[in-house]
Formats: C-alpha cells, sequence, structure tokens
C-alpha cells in the first residue's frame, strides 16, 4: 500500500515545491542551529544581496543573488577568468556595500578574507563552480568572504530522483535532488520505515544506486553508507530508512575513486537559489545543436537576407512547438541588454526514424543581432529550448552555443537565455593583410628611451597640474602611490611617473622587431597629454614633446614600412584630458577652453564637446566625466566635435592616416554611440579603404562586426581562455568561449581578431601563470613553459597574434602599474631571457612560414578532454593538425580525422618527425605544457 506522505523539494515549481529548512549544509558541514543561538535575522531584512562585477555589467542581476541562511549569504556560481567584483545591494547602499578591506582585495581560494564598507574592488580567479559565503555572523560592516572551487560532478548532468515505496517506485517531479557544489541534495518529510533506490529514469546504469544486496541496505541516521550502481553489481538492491519527519538527503562522491555516497540527517540544507531541474522524460530528452548542420544552417553568422533553417529533435510527445526570434538590444558596456518585437514561426513535425522532427525557416533581413529560442508544449506544460548556461569571460550574457538546455517556460521573458545570431552586411570587407598580421604592442613611455633630450623634468612637467616623478634608473619598478617609492614630485599621484621611453627609442628597435617576425605595431597613445598613459588626450594633432614630434612619427611609419611594418594607433573619441587645449580646466594653454580656470566658458569653441552642470557646486562635479572620473571629461557627439574628429579633410583621423598610419584602435568603444562609429568608419574606409579599425571591447563584440563599425577587437575572450587554459584549467570548459566567438563573429572578422594575450590594462601572462615576486626557480621555469604553451596556441589560431612589449622576453608583472614596467635592455643593465626570445621567434616564424596557421579556416575541436585539444586546418589543399596539452604529463590520444585529413602524410613542424594517419585515425603524442604542428607536405 503506497504510504501517505508529504516531500518537498527547497526550491519553486509551481505548486510543487515549498521552502524548507532554517540551517544548511554546504561542502558537508552544518551550519548552527538556532538553538545554538548561532542564527541572526537577516540584517538587510527584504533587499537582496548579489554578487556584482565584471561578469554580470555589475549589475542586480537574479541569477548572482544570494541566499541567507542563517547568519550568511550563500551563492553557488559558475564563472571562469580573473575578474574584479563587489558584494552590494541593488542601489549601492553605503550600508551593503563590500569590497576589500585591510586585508587587501585579493581572494584566495578556501581563505576567508574580511571586507570593508566601501572597499575596493575585490579580485578572484574564477575557475568553474564555486560557493561563494559571505559570512556575517561576528561584523555586519566588516564580514568575510570566503571562495571555495567545488568539484565537478561525476555524473555529469544526470538528475537523481528518490524511487521508493512511498511514490510507487516512481518519481515525481518533487522528488528529484538538487546537485548543489559538492552533491545532491534532497529535503524530504516522510514518516516511518521506507524502501527506495535512487536513478535516473533515462540515465545510464551508473545512475541506478542502491545497496549492493538485500543485507546491506539499512542506512542509519547521520552515517554514511556507500552506494553501488547496476553498472557494478547488475542490479541494486532497495535501501530502507527509519523516516522520523523533516530529513536531508545528502549523496556526495568520496575518496579518490569517487564513491557515490547517501547520507541521511535531521533536516539541514536550504536551496541556494537553485532551478528547479526539468524532469519529464520527453523534455529532457529534446535535442537541439547550433553548430551541427543538421539542426542550424547555414552555420554561425550570415550575411543578411539569409534564410536560415532551424529543426531539433524529441521523442514522440512534444505537442506543438514555436520557433521565436527577437532583435537584440546591447548598449553600452552590457547596461542594457534587451530582446524585442519577437517573431513567433510555428514548426513542423516529420518523423525521423524513432524521434520526430520539429523544423522551421526564417528570413534574417536586417543586418543585426538576433535571439532565438524555442517554446514547446508537452503533455500540457510548457518549456523553453534555450541556450546553455556555459559562462562567457567577460560577457553578462551566459551560453556558448552548441547544445542548449530545456527549461520551464517562464511568464518572465528576461529569463530565457537566447542563441544569439549575428547578421552582417553582404558587402562587409576586412582588410585582407589583418590576416596576416602579427602585432607587436607598445607601451611607448615603458619601452625605449632613444632621445633623453626629451624626459621629463621635474620642475617643468606638469601632470593634472601638479609636479612629475622621473626614473633615474631605467630598471626601476614603476612607482605606486602612498609608498614613498618616489625620490621626486608627487608620490600620492597615479600615472604621473616617466621613464622617458619615446618614438626615437621605437624608431631604434624597428630592426629587432623585423627578426622576432611582427610585421604590425600597435603603440599606445602618444599624443600630447600629461599622464604617463596618454589617455587623457590634451592636443590631438601633435605628438606628446616628452614622445618626440609630429616629424619623428612620420619617420617612424616611413622606416617601419621599410621593415615590412605597418603601424597602428591608438586614441579615445569619448573623453579628452581635463588639462588639455580643449577643456583646459587648469588654464594652461592659450585660447578659451570649454572650462577654463574651473569656469565654464559658453563662448569656447570647444563649449559643446562637453555635458556641464551649471548648478553644482563642486568643480569635479560641474561636468560628465567618464565613468565619473573628473580627469577625464566626456566628450559629446556634437557636430564641431565629430567634423574635428573625422569628417573634415584636416581632422584627427585623416590627418594621421595621411602621416602613414594604417588604421585607429578606438579606446572605450562601448561608451561611444553606434551611430557615431558608423558616420566614424565610413569616414574612414572613404579615405583609406584598407585602414583597419579595430576597437577596444572586452566581451562578445558581435554587434561591432556587422559591417558598419569595425573589422577587428581587442580579443580578451581569447585572452583569458587561453591563459586559463595554459595555466592548466579544464580544456573542455575553457574552451567554449571560443567556439562562441567562432559561431558568433563573421569569418571576415573572426580571422583578423587581435588575439592578445599580455596587455596594458591586465597582468602579464607570465604573472597568472604563476611567475610573482615570491616564486621559486620551479614555479618560474613552470610559469615559463606554460606561458610557450599559450603562445604557441596564439600563433597556430586564426587571428592576429599580439605580443605584449617584454613578453618575448620573460618580463612579468601584476596589475597596473607593474604590468607597464620597462623592457629590459642589456645596454640599460637589463636581464632579457634570451632563450625565451629564441623560441617565442621560433613560433612567430611557424606561423609566417605557413599560410595555412594564417588564413587556413578551422572548425570545432577533433579531440577536446580535460588536457588537450586538436584542431584542423586548411588552406589551398594544405592542412594542419595543430594539438595542445597542458597537463604535467605526455598525453597520448587518437582521433578520428575529418573527410580530406586521413589521405596525406603530416609533419611535424617543429620537430621534423613524419606520422601517417591510418585508416582516417592518427595517434597523437603531445609533449607537456607544449603541443604539436602538423602540416602536410
Amino acid at each position: 500500500m503506497r504510504t501517505s506522505r508529504r516531500m518537498v523539494l527547497v526550491a519553486v515549481c509551481g505548486a510543487l515545491a515549498t521552502l524548507f529548512g532554517s540551517i544548511a549544509m554546504i561542502s558537508g558541514t552544518a551550519s548552527p542551529s538556532a538553538a545554538d543561538n548561532g542564527c541572526v535575522e537577516n540584517p538587510f531584512g527584504d533587499r537582496p544581496i548579489y554578487l556584482k562585477g565584471g561578469f554580470n555589467g555589475w549589475s542586480a542581476d537574479p541569477a548572482y543573488q544570494f541566499a541567507y541562511n542563517c547568519n550568511r549569504f550563500e551563492l553557488t556560481v559558475n564563472l571562469s577568468g580573473t575578474s574584479d567584483f563587489k558584494v552590494a545591494d541593488a542601489d549601492w547602499s553605503a550600508d551593503a556595500d563590500f569590497g576589500g578591506g585591510a586585508a587587501g582585495s585579493q581572494v584566495e581560494t578556501g581563505v576567508p578574507l574580511e571586507l570593508a564598507l566601501r572597499g575596493a574592488n575585490l579580485t578572484y580567479a574564477f575557475g568553474g563552480t564555486q560557493t561563494v559565503v559571505l559570512d556575517v555572523s561576528q561584523s555586519i560592516t566588516t564580514p568575510t568572504l570566503t571562495i571555495t572551487a567545488c568539484p565537478q560532478n561525476p555524473l555529469g548532468d544526470a538528475l537523481l530522483g528518490l524511487s521508493g515505496d512511498f511514490n510507487d517506485f516512481s518519481p515525481e517531479a518533487a522528488d528529484y535532488f538538487l546537485y548543489s557544489c559538492d552533491g545532491y541534495y534532497l529535503n524530504v518529510d516522510l514518516q516511518g520505515t521506507h524502501e527506495f533506490t535512487l536513478l535516473d529514469p533515462i540515465g545510464s546504469p551508473e545512475t541506478h544506486l542502491g545497496a549492493a544486496d538485500d543485507s546491506g541496505g539499512v542506512v542509519n541516521p547521520n552515517e554514511p553508507i556507500p552506494l553501488s550502481s547496476d553498472a557494478e553489481v547488475g542490479s541494486v538492491a532497495d535501501l530502507r530508512f527509519d523516516f522520523t519527519g523533516p530529513h536531508t538527503l545528502r549523496v556526495s562522491f568520496e575518496g579518490e575513486d569517487l564513491q557515490p555516497t547517501l547520507t541521511i540527517t535531521e533536516q539541514t540544507w536550504v536551496n541556494p537559489g537553485l532551478p528547479v531541474p526539468v524532469t519529464d522524460t520527453v523534455a529532457r530528452q529534446v535535442r537541439y545543436d547550433s553548430r551541427d548542420r543538421d539542426f542550424k544552417a547555414p552555420y554561425g553568422a550570415v550575411p543578411a537576407g539569409t534564410n536560415a533553417r532551424f529543426a531539433f529533435e524529441a521523442p514522440p510527445g512534444v505537442d506543438s512547438a514555436t520557433l521565436v526570434v527577437q532583435t537584440r538590444r546591447l548598449e553600452g558596456n552590457q547596461d542594457v541588454i534587451e530582446y524585442l518585437d519577437p517573431v513567433r514561426v510555428p514548426m513542423e513535425r516529420t518523423r525521423d526514424g524513432e524521434v520526430d522532427r520539429w523544423s522551421a525557416a526564417y528570413r534574417f533581413g536586417q543586418e543585426n543581432v538576433y535571439g532565438y529560442h524555442f517554446e514547446l508544449s508537452i503533455n500540457g506544460v510548457g518549456y523553453v529550448y534555450q541556450n546553455n548556461n556555459d559562462p562567457i569571460y567577460w560577457t553578462t550574457e551566459r551560453g556558448s552555443f552548441g547544445l542548449g538546455e530545456i527549461a520551464f517556460l517562464s511568464d518572465d521573458p528576461t529569463r530565457v537565455r537566447p542563441y544569439r545570431q549575428t547578421v552582417y552586411s553582404r558587402d562587409y570587407r576586412v582588410p585582407g593583410w589583418a590576416k596576416d598580421a602579427v602585432y607587436y604592442y607598445i607601451f611607448p613611455e615603458r619601452f625605449r628611451n632613444g632621445d633623453p633630450g626629451n624626459d621629463p623634468e621635474v620642475g617643468t612637467d606638469t601632470y593634472l597640474d601638479g609636479p612629475v616623478e622621473v626614473h633615474s634608473d631605467w630598471l626601476d619598478t614603476p612607482y605606486v602611490p602612498g609608498d614613498a617609492d618616489g625620490s621626486t614630485g608627487d608620490d600620492d599621484q597615479f600615472n604621473n611617473d616617466f621613464f622617458g621611453g619615446d618614438l626615437a627609442g621605437i624608431i631604434d628597435k624597428l630592426g629587432y622587431m623585423e627578426t622576432l617576425g611582427v610585421n604590425t605595431l600597435y603603440i599606445n597613445p602618444i599624443f600630447e597629454a600629461g599622464s604617463n598613459h596618454k589617455y587623457d588626450t590634451a592636443d590631438y594633432l601633435n605628438i606628446d614633446d616628452n614622445l618626440g614630434s609630429n616629424a619623428d612619427l612620420t619617420r617612424l611609419t616611413e622606416q617601419a614600412e621599410a621593415h615590412g611594418i605597418r603601424v597602428i594607433l591608438d586614441t579615445s573619441l569619448n573623453h579628452t584630458g581635463s588639462d588639455s587645449v580643449y577643456f583646459d580646466r587648469y588654464a594652461n594653454y592659450p585660447g578659451n577652453g570649454a572650462f577654463e580656470n574651473e569656469t565654464i566658458q559658453p563662448d569656447s569653441p570647444w563649449a559643446d564637446w562637453y555635458t556641464f552642470v551649471p548648478d553644482a557646486t563642486d568643480p569635479d562635479d560641474q561636468y560628465a566625466g567618464w565613468v565619473g572620473i573628473s580627469t577625464l571629461p566626456e566628450l559629446t557627439e556634437s557636430d564641431s566635435f565629430s567634423d574635428f574628429a573625422f569628417r573634415e579633410p584636416d581632422s584627427v583621423m585623416k590627418t594621421w592616416l595621411d602621416r602613414g598610419t594604417d588604421g585607429w584602435r578606438m579606446d572605450v568603444t562601448p561608451w561611444v554611440s553606434d551611430q557615431f562609429w558608423r558616420e566614424w568608419r565610413s569616414s574612414v574606409k572613404s579615405h583609406r579603404p584598407d585602414a583597419l579599425t579595430l576597437a577596444e571591447t572586452w566581451f562578445d563584440a558581435s554587434k561591432y562586426f556587422l559591417g558598419d563599425t569595425f573589422d577587428s577587437t581587442m580579443n580578451y575572450i581569447f585572452r583569458n581562455a587561453v591563459i586559463d587554459y595554459a595555466d592548466g584549467r579544464s580544456a573542455a570548459e575553457t574552451y567554449q568561449s571560443i567556439e562562441m566567438i567562432r559561431e558568433s563573429y563573421p569569418p571576415q572578422a573572426f580571422y583578423a581578431l587581435m588575439n592578445l594575450l599580455s596587455t596594458h590594462d591586465s597582468a602579464r601572462t607570465l604573472y597568472q601563470l604563476g611567475y610573482t615576486e615570491t616564486s621559486s626557480p620551479e614555479q618560474i621555469a613552470e610559469a615559463k613553459q606554460r606561458y610557450r604553451l599559450a603562445v604557441l596556441f596564439q600563433m597556430t589560431f586564426p587571428g592576429s597574434p599580439a605580443v605584449f612589449y617584454g613578453d618575448e622576453v620573460g618580463v612579468t608583472g601584476g596589475a597596473d602599474p607593474f604590468n607597464r614596467a620597462t623592457y629590459p635592455w642589456a645596454d640599460e643593465g637589463g636581464d632579457p631571457d634570451t632563450v625565451m626570445l629564441t623560441d617565442v621567434q621560433q613560433l612567430i616564424s611557424l606561423r609566417n612560414q605557413h599560410a595555412v596557421l594564417r588564413r587556413g579556416s578551422i572548425d570545432a575541436p577533433v579531440h577536446l578532454d580535460d588536457k588537450v585539444i586538436v584542431l584542423t586546418r586548411k588552406h589551398r589543399g594544405t592542412r594542419a593538425i595543430t594539438a595542445f596539452n597542458n597537463s604535467t604529463t605526455t598525453q597520448q590520444v587518437t582521433v578520428e580525422l575529418p573527410r580530406g585529413y586521413g589521405d596525406k602524410p603530416y609533419t611535424d613542424a617543429m620537430t621534423g618527425q613524419s606520422v601517417t594517419p591510418t585508416d582516417d585515425e592518427l595517434t597523437l603524442t603531445v609533449p607537456a605544457m607544449y603541443g604539436s604542428v602538423l602540416i602536410t607536405s
């Protein structure tokens, strides 16, 4: 007889689920109970608390909302990559805005960090699934934050349902466990002795768990019991437990062999915000893969006017299905993301063997980025098939495309994760030379001092109307304000210390660059400006006098061309400096600046370039600064500024192109309107069709690749994916972000992306790979080898690789200013790593020698596991196979080659050894922390 019972998941699923419990078990440790007086009321009442950072646009994203549990806030997240973040409420209230305190801002795994109200941004190297705990048990003003890594679920995506005599051995929706970080959890409310097993109704034998035999199934309270599976014993026996009301069941995986283990305790678990899983067996078997042409054709981004075909498969049982296509709106630095104007296309069903195939077509008429998903009705319940939940570096929207996920259809459309579809102009062209570019990326003040006569001088040069600091030793460490490390000038100011690098130094080393193998020079800003970084432009039409002269720039472009090197300049059309000809806050320039001597000047010729707030009393508040920074007054997009910037024949953009440069990298691109960029591109391209337009974006840049704004972007998604992979993180996880951009970006943009590693805005690659101030010789050696792996991947992948000055000779350093250290020239007393230099030269040479590595097409990996990535490339009859291994040991893999790759022998381009496929299979032995490059003869 079926026993009467009430069983509840701690989650909401219509009317099926009810919230239970007041204390939690996370990572196997129960929280203090109320009886222990350890629990307190939520100090923020009904105000939600969020994890807010670069991964979600610093927004109050419901996916990152903490659950309050007893005396702490808990959240489980799946993120990858180093990111800045804080803990705060939606409004950044003064009592709920937590950052780094006296103990610093760097969070270490498993180590509690004391926070402070209004503290600095926190930093953490996320890597997969983690639990984040804000503990307020000791203090609400200085709580502690702990981030703990979660082990990988050994059962993958399997569900576990409780199948027993209380539900006729057929789990209902409320009978399913939820997987949370370190195990499966379920809260139940049962009375009496019951028999049961745990199973996934559509799972493999490994997912049916119980006792090995009838004699070993008794479960005692609080005593872990090892479980067996059908895969081990053929057919597991029932488990038995004497229930006495509310209990928590936990299935964990113990020891090196990950033995599944069941523990039943009094109810102790609180759901940290996990969604209710879909348990319907038909819904769970719906399958769509955006990378498989059987489900979507054509693949990837498409030109306007394309008719795209969509299909998914499912067992019989789907009542109806609809393809939903919407127009995506993205503004700012992901500040606004919306999907608008849904078009609903009914899908038709046909039988395909034992499954049903549902299909529809849609014509994408206009250039844009669209979102699409599928809505299904199964047994009267609404479902959505949507993008998966993979984190994408720097990108608020989650999902890497490919296989997606089924979920319950919500009344809230913002809860849908659409697949994205880029539709670009049919006449979108990117300069052909970009595919062959290898960048050398220079922060000019720190590369080489070629003319000491133009060095900044204390007492003469100023920054923000204050003194500067000048290093007498080229090998000094950049100064940090407030550390009393500057011997001269103002030690309290950022960006005011100088080493004397200049254009003459760059010209002196053009031969070095040619020998290195690079062919495109990207230089951070060089126009007149007070800071060492020069993004605070004072005069767009003149080179900073500490860097050289306009004639020096012409000399640089002419001599660079003689060495086969193009030159790309960098500037911002979003802001100038407050100490500039145009703004002139400190009255340092002739003429009438828009804010001359801290007074708004309506009659200034530059008055309409800025936005002023006349009623404010503090000068810092009387104008809009970029992201609130008063030293960088934000530019409007007025006609007079546009004329000056790009429209007129003698505009900034055209002037420097006429002086021999080859394109522009545009700073803080998302903070400028799309319409501005459209007109800007048209002007630049009409003046120089082969000029490269390069954006600074960190997130998914699809909207800039429609053919009307940019050719390329600084590929920070690539950067983080490759560095994390080289650092030993899962290849299968990190590579998904690269697969996302391969599918999202038009091929002409994808093959011209600026694929960087280190940058002037991020820690050096070697530093992130373990070469820090306290590293041992062994750690340094490993970091350098992992850097070689990253460069190998960079030089054999589509796009335009970029070498940040000094990386090639072992320069390391943390975040700004340490990443902007000087190049360690030997004649300045430095000790460049010449072995590393030779290795990087050889890898660049490998790319330059083989067109298949520069221009060859690429598909999805033919092999991808935790450690090894194997890719195939082809170009004009030549085939290449590239394999990478981030393990500390050699890995051997056998791969099945695509059609056309198995009929010729291959030569290892680095060792000269030959290898021949057999029956379209190839066995590869991939060196530890490195790789192999095989190319057909």
